[in-house]
């Protein structure tokens, strides 16, 4: 169980570096890029996963704080799939919402350090 949790784990903090890697990578010209969005799923599928291994190896979780990680980074999916979408309309379009996923990915990291 310990080698499944240290994988995913690893693969969390890839997905995390996907997010806020992406948007350093175009801040110049910010705009929602596929590795926001492969990050996102990223972060949400090894989350989820995270906590059920936590869980079934009896290890105390907090409820509060994975459930607001849970919104945000849902929130941040939401995001790159609406940029995406756009941005393939109308390139350029999507600065507001790369910052936002960007943003939203260092809170996510502040709140799982912090808190």
């Amino acid at each position: 169980m310990d080698v499944a949790i240290k994988i995913l784990l690893i693969l969390h903090f890839i997905g995390l570096a996907g997010i806020i890697g992406s948007w350093l990578a175009v801040i110049k010209e910010p705009r929602v890029v596929a590795g926001m969005l492969h990050g996102a799923i990223l972060q949400v599928v090894t989350g989820l996963a995270l906590v059920g291994l936590r869980e079934m190896d009896g290890a105390d979780v907090n409820h509060m704080k994975i459930g607001i990680k849970l919104v945000i980074a849902l929130i941040i999916l939401a995001v790159a799939i609406f940029g995406l979408k756009k941005e393939k309309q109308t390139p350029g379009s999507t600065a507001a919402l790369a910052h936002a996923a960007g943003g939203l990915g260092i809170l996510n990291v502040i709140i799982a350090v912090v808190w």
